[in-house]
Parts: C-alpha cells; sequence; structure tokens
C-alpha cells in the first residue's frame, strides 16, 4: 500500500476525489482516506503544516496501514535561480534547516546522538517520479536535489541564500524532512514531491497567493502518473 502526505486540504483534495471504495478513519485529529486510485492501493492523509504534525501523521501511516512506500507531495519555495514557480522538484534527499545546536560545537541541521542528519530518499521512486513527467503533461520543467525543511515560511533573500549556502537546497518548506526522518528510521522507501509555489525572495508574499494553486495542480498531475507506474510491494 503507497502512503501519500499532504500538508494542506488543496494538497490532497483533488487525489481524495480519485479514490475508488473509499474508508475513512480518523486518528490523531487527521484523517485518512483508504482505497485505490488507478488500481493501486492507497491512503491519502492531510498531515497538516509543519515537522511535528508530518512527524506523527508518517508514523501513523506506518503502524496503522503497514505502507509499503510513502510520497510526500505539494508545494515548496525556490531556492535556485534555475527553478521558476511551477517547476517540480524531486527530493534526492531532506534536511531539517532549524535543527541548530551549533552552541554546542555542532553543524546547523546535524541532530546530536545520532549519525542520521541526512535522509536519502528512494532510488526506485524517484525513478518512477522521472518516468512520469512525461506523461504527466505538466509543461514545466522537473528538477532533483536537496530538500530543506524547517517549522518557517522562508521570505527573504538572505535566509534564501544562507539555506543554499549553508545546505545546498534546492527547495525549502516545511515537512519533508520530518517525514524523511521518520521513514527512514522505519526503513520505509519515501519521496518528497514539491511544485514551486514561490521564489522564497521578498516577492514570496505576493507569488504564494498567485501561483499556489497551479503548483498544486502540476504535483497533483504528477502523483497520478507515479501512482500508475508504482507496483505495491
Amino acid at each position: 500500500m503507497l502512503g501519500i502526505i499532504g500538508a494542506m486540504d488543496e494538497e490532497v483534495a483533488r487525489l481524495k476525489e480519485m479514490i475508488d471504495g473509499l474508508q475513512v478513519t480518523d486518528k490523531c485529529g487527521m484523517s485518512f482516506y483508504k482505497g485505490q486510485i488507478e488500481g493501486t492501493d492507497v491512503v491519502v492523509v492531510k498531515c497538516g503544516v509543519g515537522k511535528v504534525n508530518a512527524a506523527m501523521c508518517t508514523q501513523s501511516l506506518i503502524d496503522m496501514y503497514g505502507v509499503s512506500a510513502i510520497i510526500n507531495t505539494g508545494i515548496a519555495g525556490s531556492l535556485d535561480a534555475d527553478i521558476d514557480i511551477g517547476d517540480i522538484v524531486l527530493a534526492t534527499d531532506t534536511v531539517e534547516h532549524d535543527m541548530d545546536v551549533s552552541a554546542l560545537g555542532y553543524e546547523p541541521g546535524v541532530i546530536p546522538d545520532t549519525e542520521l542528519s541526512v535522509f536519502k530518499t528512494s532510488d526506485e521512486l524517484l525513478k518512477i517520479a522521472q518516468d512520469s513527467v512525461d506523461a504527466a503533461n505538466i509543461g514545466v520543467k522537473v528538477f532533483t536535489g536537496r530538500v530543506v525543511s524547517g517549522d518557517q515560511f522562508i521570505w527573504s533573500k538572505d535566509k534564501k541564500k544562507w539555506l543554499v549556502e549553508t545546505f545546498g537546497g534546492r527547495c525549502a518548506e516545511m515537512e519533508g524532512a520530518a517525514i524523511g526522518h521518520v521513514a527512514v528510521l522505519n526503513k520505509v522507501p519515501y519521496l518528497v514531491v514539491r511544485a514551486i509555489s514561490d521564489k522564497a525572495d521578498d516577492s514570496a508574499e505576493m507569488d504564494y497567493p498567485t501561483f499556489a494553486a497551479k503548483a498544486i495542480e502540476n504535483s497533483v498531475n504528477m502523483m497520478t502518473e507515479i501512482i500508475k507506474r508504482y507496483e505495491v510491494k
């Protein structure tokens, strides 16, 4: 069974509408929508905004449904001038950019007392996503790279520059690395798919309301093609 996590209602509403044989289970303030999309067994859930909600949702998916893989779909702010609004970023790995214990001698993003601070995504899921690009017919560029996550909406050029220089991030959002953290610890393959809704610079407040809807549409179209190609283990 494939678990699909979005952060907001808009991100999962279209996917919920596609589910055949819908069953709904409520837990931890979240609704889990189980059924089939394109013949594939799926569970779709809105986790809510932020890393705690995302982590709690991911563990619930694993415990309740024993999902064989998890894909987090949603929107993000670009950290690269070549990645424009509407484009797609597929994560090769994720990092929690707001994990900061530098006062104790750790590098930014490093989680103390563990060797695990970078959460690699699934090569198989990444390949499936890349193979889905043409069929999705989204008419935008698709990039791969690091997704950085934190409980912050990134809007300033200075913060953008720091995220690029410190972590090599391609885009910034608020859930992916928390999902990756839980998935990797549970040995469940995962992927983060992000459609760009704003440039993560001083124009973010202006761009976000205008372009979020289009970014979500691209993300859903991409997800539909990924689901068609995914073989449940």
